[in-house]
């Protein structure tokens, strides 16, 4: 029996993950929230790539989806420690938005999450 191996190199080329904020917002809803742990994980992927290192774990991840003091850590550190490195690949001015992203993300959580996508979606035009 063959195990399936996980890359861990930083290297490969960001993974395609373009959702309108939109449907992000629709899914949400209409999942009673299930599509959120999907979108953290897709999300923790791309932020992982873009940093070149792991600054979002995938059991952060998964439970983000599902556990409030979790999910406001995810946000933290997406504002914190990933979209910095989204900014700078895309040439945009630099902003702290770890704080808006905890508090939407305790309060409104699907907010939050379309407001990161708006911002990973910039990496693809």
């Amino acid at each position: 029996m063959e195990l399936e191996k996980t890359s861990n190199n930083f290297n490969d080329p960001i993974p395609v993950f373009k959702v309108d904020p939109i449907m992000v917002l629709l899914f949400g809803i209409l999942t009673c929230g299930l599509y959120l742990i999907y979108w953290n994980i897709k999300v923790a992927e791309v932020f992982n790539a873009v940093s070149e290192k792991e600054v979002i774990s995938q059991p952060i991840a998964i439970f983000a989806g599902c556990c409030m003091p979790v999910n406001i850590y995810f946000y933290y550190l997406a504002g914190k420690d990933a979209l910095p490195k989204v900014y700078e690949k895309t040439g945009e001015l630099q902003k702290d938005q770890s704080t808006l992203l905890i508090l939407l993300g305790l309060f409104f959580p699907i907010a939050a999450a379309m407001i990161v996508q708006g911002d990973i979606n910039r990496l693809y035009k």
